[in-house]
């Protein structure tokens, strides 16, 4: 039994259905991200959790404990929501004890908790600014202290950073995994940002149309996803028609072996085959790699990298990420030899 487990949890609206027989298990202390395009169910599954929403089936269970019908203050959990919600009438320090006056603490507790929980999230020379006074970046991380204060034991993130500036987003990003490693709360985090979830999660479960598409690690899923959906979701990816006979490949217009944690276990008369374009790179091949060649059709630049737009002889499309200093005047319209290495190649079956 996890410590949070979501069971064939599934909730309709009418003729819609946001959720369709969705389970996730969650361990105690775990960052799980939840990562989908709009309207894939991420935080309608989020919102259950916390008690907003009431699933047409399906249960949750939290430490052993059926909570599917709580309201959601029975259910203790912390809440960040993507406009943080503060109150702007009080002070910094009275937004975070909001919380533990509800639930009746004493006064001398309370001001110990707000000045601990300040101290944790670097605002207690702000104690008695309103929120109005305050960045983007020190209003969120008033959100997460107020939201923390209670000590939940679970955080529920509703897409916190959306708001925010690209360089402000990425400190708080490293300013969440802090929190999550110095209190111990297992945090669900919602967002569509797939390099917000690499960059946080222990795990990611990945969704669309209401359902959980794939669950596991960053990497695993970055490195070796099983559906298409996931492959072309989490980053940029190229994918072309591939067919195997005795053990060979064939595709980008040559032949090659794959290595067996990469292949498939039997031939294929189609499969597709995807391969990053950071991992395409220019120049005739070495040893055990994968040669072919492709015409360059565009050039982008793209700070320090370019992106080459090209065609392979079977008339397929590629993107390639190479060496911002190319020069485009002199590359465009030509034949040109890249190559890859054999693991870079992933493999998903036909109908994955």
């Amino acid at each position: 039994m996890g410590f949070l487990v979501i069971d064939q949890l599934t909730m309709t609206y009418g003729q819609v259905t946001a959720l369709d027989d969705v389970s996730l298990t969650v361990k105690e202390g775990e960052f799980i991200t939840l990562l989908g395009p709009s309207g894939s169910g991420k935080t309608t599954l989020l919102m259950s959790i916390a008690g907003f929403n009431r699933p047409t089936a399906g249960e949750i269970v939290f430490d052993g404990r059926q909570i599917t019908g709580l309201e959601p203050e029975d259910r203790d959990f912390g809440l960040v929501f993507q406009g943080y919600a503060l109150f702007p009438h009080l002070s910094v320090a009275d937004n975070v004890a909001f919380p533990l006056r509800v639930r009746k603490w004493d006064k001398a507790r309370i001001r110990a908790r707000v000045a601990e929980m300040l101290d944790l999230v670097g605002l207690a020379h702000l104690a008695g600014r309103k929120p109005r006074q305050l960045s983007g970046g020190q209003q969120q991380r008033v959100a997460l202290a107020r939201a923390l204060a209670f000590g939940p034991r679970v955080l529920l993130l509703d897409e916190p950073l959306s708001a925010l500036d690209r360089m402000l987003r990425e400190t708080m990003q490293q300013e969440l995994r802090r929190l999550h490693r110095e209190t111990g709360v297992t945090f669900l985090y919602v967002t569509h940002d797939q390099q917000e979830a690499l960059t946080l999660s222990d795990r990611i479960a990945v969704f669309n149309k209401g359902r959980i598409v794939e669950c596991d690690t960053a990497q695993r899923l970055f490195r070796a996803p099983k559906t298409r959906f996931v492959a072309e979701f989490l980053g940029e990816n190229n994918f072309v028609t591939g067919t195997r006979q005795g053990g060979r490949w064939t595709g980008l217009g040559t032949g090659f072996v794959l290595p067996p944690d990469r292949d498939l276990p039997e031939d294929r008369s189609a499969a597709t085959l995807w391969l990053r374009p950071g991992d395409i790179a220019l120049g005739p091949a070495g040893a055990g790699e994968i040669g072919f060649q492709a015409v360059v059709e565009d050039v982008i630049f793209a700070g320090t990298s370019s992106g080459l737009h090209l065609r392979l002889p079977t008339g397929e499309p590629l993107v390639a990420s190479v060496a911002a200093e190319i020069s485009a005047a002199e590359i465009t319209g030509k034949t040109l030899a890249f190559h890859a290495r054999p693991g870079a190649v992933g493999v998903i079956p036909e109908g994955a």
